[in-house]
């Protein structure tokens, strides 16, 4: 049994803890904040053991979870890594592609893992279009599109700010979400162009309990770009926080023989649709059961990896590519013009068992 651990009583700790608990093979050991109340509350709300973060280090955890915001995620893994402890993070892997080489490098040196979200792509809807792909269901993938395009965090959540901070917006906090799917579908990203600005600075909560509070914005807050894959496939990816209602479609891909239609990669199911070139839109069958809000999947099947002595799929060189696209799209948006991105990482198997004993 693998035991992990949790740093992070934020938001989305409750998803994390319910969805480790469907996994029989980990064991909760525990949760540490740097806000020692907020962890005693969420503990008390979970049933998880308290720690304070330095004995949470010292604990007898093999894996601990990162769930901190984005712009303490370098400093939090280092503290786990030099604990010698494999660290989970959530998305993004670092608010700065150095930092996630740091991280890497660091890790390897160790000898430890490095694992981050996004996990969705593991989940059904992900799993089935990529053995749909694979298997020359439309066959070879010429282009796409990617959308991922709301009006932003302001009146929904209850401390929006660090959503418009450096090493967020909507590229950084949900982007990372459709690169990562495209990534495992279609392999590795060579070049980017990007198109990016923020609307407005400072926001003006529009509605809810803080309307009228203003935020400030330190990113963009709509960015475009297309990417170009080095197997040849030209994608068009557009995340933005600023557009109230679209009718587009999450994730289009066009091959040679038809069109996948894929659901948002923020969730782990959704609906698949094909058509064989001009032929009637078709549902496809989900293959494998995890089509529910399970966060934790990645942990699960790390954990595995790490006992069976092979790559896990939601790594840290995934994570570092795809920060590393979103990274240069900024940086070709600022200088307005194309720049070629320089890791390469190698496309995740598919997930033909389900981990961690799931339950």
């Amino acid at each position: 049994m693998t035991r992990v651990a949790l740093i992070g009583a934020g938001d989305i700790c409750p998803a994390y803890v319910n969805g480790l608990r469907r996994f029989p093979a980990l064991k909760l050991v525990g949760l540490a904040d740097a806000r020692h109340e907020a962890a005693v509350a969420r503990g008390r709300e979970l049933d998880v053991p308290v720690f304070t973060l330095d004995a949470l280090l010292a604990s007898d955890a093999d894996i601990i979870i990162n769930l901190t915001p984005p712009q303490a995620h370098f400093e939090v893994c280092q503290r786990i890594l030099a604990a010698g402890k494999h660290v989970y993070t959530e998305k993004p892997l670092a608010a700065t592609f150095g930092q996630g080489q740091q991280l890497l490098a660091d890790a390897q040196q160790r000898g430890l893992r490095v694992g981050c979200a996004p996990d969705t792509f593991l989940g059904a809807a992900g799993q089935t279009a990529r053995r749909f792909v694979d298997q020359g269901g439309i066959g070879a993938v010429v282009a796409g599109q990617a959308i991922m395009m709301e009006r932003g965090p302001d009146d929904w959540h209850p401390n929006p700010g660090f959503f418009y901070a450096a090493g967020a917006g909507p590229l950084l906090d949900m982007g990372v979400y459709y690169l990562t799917q495209l990534v495992q579908l279609l392999g590795p990203i060579e070049q980017v162009q990007g198109l990016a600005h923020s609307s407005w600075s400072p926001r003006i909560v529009p509605r809810g309990e803080r309307k009228g509070a203003t935020i400030e914005v330190d990113t963009p807050t709509h960015v475009t770009g297309g990417l170009r894959f080095a197997n040849g496939a030209f994608v068009n990816l557009t995340t933005s926080f600023d557009v109230w209602k679209h009718a587009s479609t999450p994730i289009e891909l066009y091959g040679a023989d038809g069109t996948l239609l894929l659901p948002d990669p923020n969730n782990f199911g959704g609906e698949l649709r094909y058509s064989q070139q001009d032929g009637d839109w078709q549902g496809l069958p989900l293959s494998q059961p995890f089509d529910s809000n399970l966060r934790g999947l990645g942990v699960a099947e790390m954990a595995d990896a790490i006992r069976e002595g092979r790559p896990h799929r939601a790594s840290g060189e995934m994570a570092l590519h795809v920060l590393e696209v979103m990274e240069t799209l900024l940086q070709s948006a600022a200088q307005q013009r194309p720049l070629p991105v320089l890791t390469r990482c190698e496309r995740p198997a598919p997930l033909d068992t389900l981990p961690g004993g799931f339950a």
